[in-house]
Formats: structure tokens, C-alpha cells, sequence
């Protein structure tokens, strides 16, 4: 099934990104994707004005609830517009938004959910990025009994069906292992999808970015709930 543009609802969680989530939005909106939506996860600093600059959909937490959070909000907003497919990616500048039609060509295959994985073998993605993803990888496969190359990717496509099951505890990063769960749980139609990444200064020193101690953290989150 060919879904159009205006079909496919783009979804950015962000949190304190007003240094870049301008060019981050044009970049998206350059490749032909208009219908985007931005919560924007209680940000104290000029986010929510600098988005505004750009006229695509914003919704605003009053406080900081967590990545998982603004995204579970993006979900309900997308039951009610009624969008075909979700595109789920980071507000940071490091995913590519060139890759946004291979994840949704996945979906009009057939797919209900699309992981977008980062190749690891490069020499500019950070070693503890890699480890961190490794630990993530191997506490979904021993709590959900499957094997995803990179549980921790926030570049991701959902189809109806799957946004209509998917239900998560976590409103922070465990959010991103608990979508594995989800898709074992409901025998969801998967598939994997390489995507390009670029790392940044920015990026890399951001308070709130994912790293070793967050993974040990999601693992012992996980295990409570499990």
C-alpha cells in the first residue's frame, strides 16, 4: 500500500532543543514532509518559540515528563488525526531525514513497526554508544526473548495497528525497550532498517543523553516491571 505525504505523521519529542530544532524541522520539511508534529516535553528555554517560527503542530508539556512521555503524547494526537504511518525521530540534529522514506517503504510492505539501526562498525559513533546499545540489546532479548540490533534507536515507523496495541510504563528511555516488548507481545511485523547518524559537539553534551549508566538504569527498570 502507497501512503501519501500527508498520510505520514512525522513526530519529534523534544526537551531544550533551541539550538537546533529550527534547521532540524526545514531539514525534514525540505525533503517533502509537511505533516509534523513536535511536542515539546517542558522545555525551559526558547524551544517552543523557535518551533513556533516554522508553522508545524506543537503540543507542550507543562513540565518535563520524559521522552517516552511526549512520545505516548504524539501517539494519542495521532489517533485523532488519523495518520496512516508515524515517524518517530530525535529533536538533536543527529538522525538523517533523508532516511525517513526507507522507513515508511518498509511499512507500505507490509510492516507494522520499522527500527531504525545504527551501524555501529562506523568509526564516528562513540564506543560507549555502541556499548550502551550492546547492554540494551541484550536485556530486551532475555526479558522479550528478541534479538533487535539496536533497542535504543529513537528513529522508528508504526502503522495504525501497532500504535492501536502498543502500551508502555516508562516515560523516559526505557520507553525505547519497551516498544520491543510490545512488538513480541503482539507478534507485530517487524523489520530493521540501517539509517545514517551524525554526532555532534552539541549532541555529545547534552545533560540528558543516553549513555552506559542510563542502560544499566533502563535494565533495573525493566526488571521491576518484568
Amino acid at each position: 500500500m502507497k501512503f501519501s505525504n500527508s498520510s505520514v505523521l512525522i513526530l519529534i519529542p523534544v526537551f531544550n532543543e533551541s539550538k537546533v530544532i529550527l534547521n532540524v524541522i526545514k531539514s525534514i520539511q525540505k525533503e517533502g514532509w509537511k505533516n509534523i508534529l513536535v511536542i515539546d516535553d517542558g522545555s525551559s528555554d526558547n524551544t517552543f518559540s523557535e518551533i513556533s517560527k516554522t508553522g508545524v503542530r506543537i503540543l507542550q508539556h507543562s513540565i518535563n515528563r520524559g521522552k517516552g512521555a511526549a512520545i505516548k503524547t504524539g501517539f494519542e494526537a495521532a489517533k485523532i488525526l488519523n495518520s496512516d504511518v508515524i515517524v518517530t525521530l530525535d529533536g538533536d540534529g543527529q538522525h538523517d531525514p533523508k532516511d525517513i522514506k526507507k522507513l515508511v517503504k518498509k511499512i507500505e510492505e507490509g510492516c507494522d513497526v520499522v527500527l531504525g539501526v545504527r551501524d555501529f562498525k562506523k568509526s564516528h559513533i562513540p564506543r560507549y554508544k555502541a556499548l550502551a546499545n550492546y547492554l540494551g540489546n541484550m536485556i530486551t532479548w532475555v526479558f522479550y526473548s528478541l534479538w533487535v540490533n539496536d533497542s535504543q534507536s529513537g528513529f522508528r515507523a508504526y502503522n495504525k495497528k501497532a500504535i492501536s496495541l502498543i502500551k508502555t510504563n516508562n516515560d523516559r528511555y526505557e520507553f525505547e525497550s519497551e516498544i520491543v516488548r510490545e512488538i513480541s507481545r503482539h507478534e507485530l511485523k517487524w523489520s530493521e532498517k540501517i539509517i545514517n547518524v551524525k554526532y555532534s559537539h552539541y549532541d555529545q553534551n547534552k545533560i540528558n543523553k543516553q549513555s552506559i549508566s542510563g542502560a544499566i538504569k533502563t535494565i533495573f527498570k525493566l526488571a521491576i516491571l518484568e
